[in-house]
């Protein structure tokens, strides 16, 4: 049956002519190009084995039991491997000898080595602990959100990985006197948002007589979902008790007792500019953030333009609602009208969840005349853990895992409705879920024919530029329904806008906490407790914050461009396509990229 089948097959198929051979030149780049791949895979294997934390986050089981080493040896031993590689790539490979996505990765290998070494000098001066985070809550989160527990062994791993915790805090307390020692003392603002994040985590069964704790509630579930005996799990269980009061619980105590010896030291709240070095620190992060040479009083100013044109969309949309005031009434207005807030209750924190999912749906519903291809990992909205609620920013991403086990997690901070505003939902849904980050990252890592670094790294001029960037794409897809929901995404633009003011003011102009939250207040609806923790995690995060409107004006004119010299040509599928479709890239690649899109599109 299968030899008359294919005899029919054949009789019944057009006759064609052979295809002509593959020049030798272009086998000889396909080989090359696929040995550049599998090397560079094995250089970022080889470089993730150093981070257990990294390989869960993966969604892999290497090195289940064990949290990364986190001393400063550590850093110098992952610099030096990377240093070894890329010798080795250099005198392995030739770019001219390359096709243009591997010319890319080989460039940005090298990038991102060279950008390691210079940035390795000035690891003594980043704190490990401040309202940015630090592994008190991190680790928690990694075990709940990435740890499985599919097996014994799984469960067995969890419980090594709650011992281990106290020899990290040691690592992190060692480096936190050293540097105090040294002069470099974390800013005021950390210490009590930071003590109350690990204090809520050690809140509960088995560390007291109430509810059982956050980690210990999470891994009684999983073990009581697990397939094994009645006694295996209550050994797991009695086992995982003992570790939390005792190696688990001492790290955190060392922690505790590390913030109360150098918090005296302490004397205020002050930019990267006051910390030994802190010029070419500053200059150092604004490189990394940005992948530009902008200075930063550049970058301060592109804040001030940016601020006062974003203040005149936002006068447009006060004159269509018809507000008779001044613009900075209006902001009050937003801030602190009723019919602008959610219940402070967990009925309203459901419904902006519900809100939320409801803006993703619409932009679900209409991405296909905006986009090419869409990610295929699943989006999910959360609120963010009561326990890390102090010091998680307002709302952020949680790329899914390689294997597409996680989903995709836009997480958003509900800890006091009353400073949460409705006008904003819609803008940063569209910034961290869809079309933002996840149609970003999610799609990044389900591209092929990309090494392994790419997939799963990123820069944050691209990556937040993309996110910023959609805020405002949102608007063509009819995700804001109305003028307040318009004003609540210029809400969140002007608030990036105000960043490269404030991250430069504070970190090279020497500008106060006050007097940041004043500018802030001054020129947004944000409300005060976001224009707080904003504020403090520019302190304590130099140069990241300038990273969003620098990447989405880069974008905003490389669209401009394809617009102008295709004209009738330009199709926005193919133009986010060109963004899309080679992961995140420095600003100076991404500009190649597009160039090359345009002049394809042309002919």
């Amino acid at each position: 049956m299968r030899v008359a089948l294919a005899l029919l097959l054949m009789s019944t198929m057009p006759i064609v002519q052979a295809a002509a051979p593959v020049p030798v030149q272009t086998q000889r780049t396909a080989a090359a190009d696929a040995a550049l791949l599998k090397f560079l895979d094995a250089a970022y294997d080889q470089q993730l084995d150093l981070s257990p934390e990294s390989l869960t986050q993966l969604g892999l089981k290497t090195h289940y039991d064990r949290l990364d080493d986190y001393t400063e040896a550590a850093a110098v031993r992952a610099q030096t491997l990377s240093e070894r590689q890329l010798t080795a790539m250099r005198a392995r490979f030739r770019p001219e000898q390359l096709g243009e996505s591997a010319r890319v990765s080989y460039r940005l290998f090298e990038y991102e080595v060279e950008r390691g070494r210079q940035s390795l000098q000035f690891r003594k001066l980043r704190f490990p602990v401040s309202t940015n985070g630090s592994p008190a809550g991190e680790i928690p989160v990694l075990l709940i959100n990435n740890h499985k527990v599919d097996t014994l062994a799984d469960a067995q791993a969890y419980i090594a990985r709650l011992r281990d915790t106290e020899r990290v805090m040691r690592e992190i307390t060692t480096t936190m006197r050293e540097q105090a020692a040294a002069g470099i003392v974390p800013n005021k603002v950390n210490f009590a948002p930071a003590r109350a994040d690990a204090r809520a985590v050690i809140t509960g069964a088995p560390f007291d007589s109430g509810a059982d704790s956050t980690v210990m509630a999470d891994f009684s579930k999983k073990v009581t979902a697990l397939n094994v005996p009645a006694a295996t799990k209550a050994t797991l269980l009695q086992e995982a008790s003992t570790a939390l009061t005792g190696p688990f619980r001492r790290g955190y105590a060392m922690l505790f007792a590390t913030l109360d010896a150098i918090e005296p030291q302490s004397k205020g709240n002050f930019g990267a500019w006051s910390l030994p070095d802190g010029a070419a620190y500053y200059a150092d992060r604004l490189k990394s953030s940005t992948t530009t040479d902008l200075t930063a009083d550049q970058i301060h100013a592109i804040g001030l333009k940016q601020v006062a044109s974003i203040r005149q969309e936002m006068e447009a949309i006060k004159r269509e609602v018809g507000f008779q005031g001044t613009l900075e009434q209006f902001f009050d207005k937003i801030r602190t009208d009723p019919q602008f807030k959610y219940p402070n209750t967990a009925a309203g924190r459901e419904q902006y969840l519900s809100d939320a999912r409801g803006v993703i749906a619409s932009v679900m519903a209409v991405a296909p005349r905006y986009f090419r291809k869409l990610p295929k990992a699943p989006l999910e909205v959360r609120a963010v853990e009561k326990w890390r609620e102090g010091t998680a920013s307002t709302a952020f991403y949680n790329p899914p895992s390689a294997d597409g086990s996680r989903p995709g997690i836009y997480y958003v901070n509900l800890v006091d409705m009353n400073q949460t505003q409705k006008v904003q939902v819609a803008g940063i849904a569209a910034h961290e879920g869809a079309p933002g980050h996840h149609f970003q990252i999610a799609r990044q890592q389900e591209l092929t024919g990309i090494p392994k670094f790419r997939k799963f790294g990123g820069y944050g001029a691209y990556v937040e530029g993309w996110g910023l960037y959609s805020e405002r794409l949102a608007n063509e897809m009819g995700v804001y329904k109305d003028p307040y929901a318009r004003f609540g995404m210029l809400s969140l633009q002007v608030w990036r806008a105000i960043r490269l003011v404030l991250d430069t003011g504070i970190h090279a102009k020497r500008w106060t906490r006050e007097q940041s939250i004043a500018y802030f207040k001054a020129n947004s609806s944000v409300s005060d407790t976001d224009i707080a923790r904003e504020v403090d995690r520019y302190f304590n995060w130099p140069g990241q914050a300038t990273s969003y409107m620098v990447g989405q004006l880069k974008i905003a004119e490389l669209r401009a461009r394809a617009e102008r010299e295709l004209g009738p040509r330009f199709d926005i599928r193919d133009f986010h396509e060109a963004v899309l479709d080679q992961g995140a890239l420095p600003l100076d690649v991404l500009d190649e990229q597009i160039g090359r899109y345009i002049a394809a599109h042309r002919q």
